[in-house]
């Protein structure tokens, strides 16, 4: 028992294939009209130039009438039923006056010559037109069905009209040219199911792949706007709360009883956690959505490394690693937003950080590198195995996604670095040895004067 379909999907399946038709149709029309051309040129030369001329005005009204008709297809933006119905009658007047008028020219031409013959040229014509039609207008089973059955009925009458007229007996080469004309039939057949079955399922793997790209469309979205939706009401009772916290272990509210203090401090370390990966989440929402500001200014690099890494030591020394800075070039000015840099740079120190070891060194360096200036950030840490390149810049990537991995973190902080530095026109990037530590470098455009 089949299933139920659905109008939407049918819908959209035959707004696709009257599209392909048109599309194919106009590609198509010019090649048409020079085999068209060529063919009545030859009949008129061979036969009667008045016949001719008159089957070819007939062909160039149905082609006109088709070129028009596929015009007006493409340029539909919207489709109701009702439009889908007038198309499909447009369609099928086009294809019934055009291989008509075709069928006829090859059987006034095939009466000009003697059944001896094996009317060579008007069949040719018939069989040409048989396969195009197979190859081009398969989108349709009723339509090309349509054609066929014009063109087939005009293929047979040639032969039958010659037997009926000369009464040839069986063994006569009139009736090998029946004979002959039922095989090539057989093959044109047998090309249509094929190109119709090919057709069919391309065109079902194409609107499959639509569907999965909508769904996964609509699943980021919701992704999004969820991520924005939970960020943002979080943010604000986590900001009380970390207020809170953090003025009551200062102090400011009476001295804290002894057995309160550590479980305090936890406390306020992991709700500042907690704001931080908030605050990153928004930014991320911000990145995808297109809405992350930018303030624009020119910046001395070498000043906003010192500032960063000021105020990332309290983290450093709390992690037990020790931080030296490097300038291989004497104060230059780069085009940045200088607070999101300083986010990228901290997000560097704080990668470094966590995947070395106590009492390991992390340097970060500055150097010129033609129009560019290139910060690195390089520590003695465990390092990254080879392969991880496009897992280490991808949204909560995670190298070790387990539960028992020994590095927590979100995975957002190389991402949104990222993105950050792409916005600037920069590249970001790393190089590693497995157990030996690595090197994460960005890559600004220097200011200019």
């Amino acid at each position: 028992m089949a299933g139920p379909t659905n109008p939407e999907s049918d819908l959209r399946s035959t707004r696709r294939r009257i599209r392909d038709y048109a599309i194919v149709g106009l590609k198509l029309f010019v090649q048409r009209i020079v085999i068209y051309t060529a063919a009545i040129l030859l009949a008129g030369a061979y036969y009667d130039w008045v016949t001719a001329a008159f089957f070819y005005v007939l062909v160039l009204i149905g082609e006109a009438y088709d070129f028009f008709v596929f015009r007006n297809i493409l340029a539909r933006r919207t489709w109701r039923q009702a439009d889908i119905r007038r198309s499909m009658v447009k369609i099928y007047v086009g294809t019934i006056f055009s291989s008509t008028a075709i069928s006829l020219f090859a059987i006034s031409f095939a009466s000009q010559q003697s059944p001896e013959t094996g009317h060579f040229m008007p069949m040719f014509m018939l069989v040409s037109a048989s396969i195009f039609a197979t190859m081009n207008n398969h989108h349709f089973l009723p339509v090309l069905a349509t054609r066929l059955t014009i063109y087939v009925s005009a293929i047979l009458f040639v032969p039958i009209y010659d037997l009926w007229i000369t009464s040839a007996p069986l063994q006569s080469e009139v009736w090998l040219h029946f004979f002959t004309v039922i095989f090539v039939l057989g093959f044109l057949l047998e090309l249509a199911r094929e190109f119709i079955s090919s057709y069919n399922h391309r065109l079902k793997v194409r609107l499959d792949l639509e569907r999965e790209h909508q769904k996964t469309k609509a699943a980021y979205i919701a992704k999004t706007e969820f991520l924005a939706t939970v960020s943002h009401e979080l943010r604000t009772p986590l900001t009380s709360i970390k207020g809170g916290l953090e003025m009551i272990n200062s102090g400011a509210l009476g001295e804290l009883p002894e057995k309160m203090s550590r479980p305090l401090e936890i406390a306020v370390k992991n709700t500042r956690k907690l704001a931080s990966l908030v605050d990153d989440l928004l930014l991320l929402q911000s990145a995808e959505s297109g809405k992350l500001s930018f303030k624009f200014e020119n910046v001395d690099i070498d000043e906003l490394v010192a500032q960063t890494v000021e105020r990332f030591m309290p983290f450093a020394e709390s992690a037990k690693v020790a931080i030296t800075v490097e300038s291989k070039q004497d104060g230059s000015l780069v085009k940045c937003d200088a607070n999101r840099i300083e986010q990228v740079i901290t997000n560097l120190l704080s990668n470094a950080a966590k995947f070395s070891n106590e009492q390991g060194d992390i340097t970060i360096s500055i150097e010129k590198m033609g129009d560019s200036v290139r910060v690195s950030v390089a520590d003695n840490g465990i390092g990254i195995p080879d392969g991880s390149d496009a897992k280490i810049f991808e949204e909560f990537g995670q190298l070790d996604s387990s539960d028992t991995r020994k590095f927590q973190g979100t995975g957002l902080g190389l991402n949104i670095s990222k993105r950050i530095v792409e916005a600037h026109g920069g590249q970001i990037g790393y190089t590693s040895i497995l157990g030996e530590g690595s090197t994460f470098f960005f890559d600004l455009q220097g200011a200019r004067s």
